[in-house]
């Protein structure tokens, strides 16, 4: 490929990335999503202006840094991100299919490797924009909690951006993982609810399974990478012989690529037939 050509294909995905990116903030498919971001936020949010206002619980930072993890490995990970992804990446296909408009894309002067490339992108920008954002606040409003004073030792203390840090890396992942198992999905199924149901369950049940059985599903890498433990006397089932992030990342990887190019594949030979959708 020349460097004309090479600028040129870089021009078109920036071009597409720009439409898709006002899809996903402002269409009227974003709502669930926003909706989806405001949960926790709207929970940690109360739970600080009560603890600050009415001094309604004495807990320590070390016991709601267990708890903002037990939260984060249920409420974000597996609940908001989970389906805030289903929610950005399955129309990225699927919606345009529905709104009979996606034979504008495959008219335009753009390959379908590079178109399938341009959306998933697009989804993901918007998607790690959104859900870090919801991590790093609700991360802030834990230790916010505790008046901020709390907040600045925390972050002065060089453990808690590392802490930060790994809570937006599993979130980061989730979104690359998920975006991608759900754009696959928005691609080869007419109706993708039913393979997010399916793939939701067996994620659910990941905590019961033998460990070769663990390995096939995202969320053992995910809470692999946690930065934060969850003790084993808590009474919360507690993840088992975790992986290590030398294994974890590019197991991340190596799926989100496999399934990107399986949806770049299918979108080569797509049809549109606006007439049986």
């Amino acid at each position: 490929m020349t460097a004309d050509a090479r600028a040129l294909a870089v021009r078109q995905v920036l071009a597409v990335q720009a439409l898709e990116l006002r899809k996903r903030f402002l269409g009227k498919r974003s709502i669930p999503v926003y909706l989806l971001a405001l949960i926790p936020l709207a929970l940690f949010g109360a739970r600080t202006v009560a603890m600050l206002v009415f001094h309604l619980s004495d807990d320590s930072i070390a016991q709601d840094q267990v708890v903002y993890a037990v939260l984060f490995r249920t409420l974000i990970l597996r609940f908001v991100v989970y389906f805030g992804c289903v929610a950005v990446f399955v129309p990225l296909f699927r919606g345009d299919i529905l709104d009979r408009s996606l034979h504008y894309y495959l008219l335009a002067p753009l390959t379908r490797r590079m178109l399938a490339s341009a959306k998933y992108l697009s989804g993901l920008v918007a998607a790690l924009l959104l859900f870090n954002g919801v991590t790093a606040i609700t991360w802030v409003l834990l230790y916010l909690s505790h008046g901020p004073e709390a907040l600045i030792a925390k972050l002065a203390s060089g453990r808690g951006l590392i802490e930060l840090a790994g809570y937006l890396l599993v979130t980061s992942l989730a979104c690359i993982a998920y975006g991608a198992v759900f754009l696959a999905a928005g691609v080869y199924f007419r109706n993708p609810i039913v393979p997010a149901v399916i793939i939701l369950g067996w994620e659910s049940i990941n905590i019961f399974l033998p460990p070769v059985l663990k390995k096939v599903s995202v969320i053992h890498y995910l809470e692999s990478l946690c930065p934060v433990s969850i003790p084993a006397d808590s009474g919360i089932a507690i993840l088992a012989d975790p992986a290590s992030p030398w294994v974890a990342i590019p197991a991340i990887l190596i799926l989100t690529a496999t399934l990107v190019s399986a949806a770049a594949a299918k979108a080569r030979r797509l049809e549109v037939l606006y007439g049986v959708e």
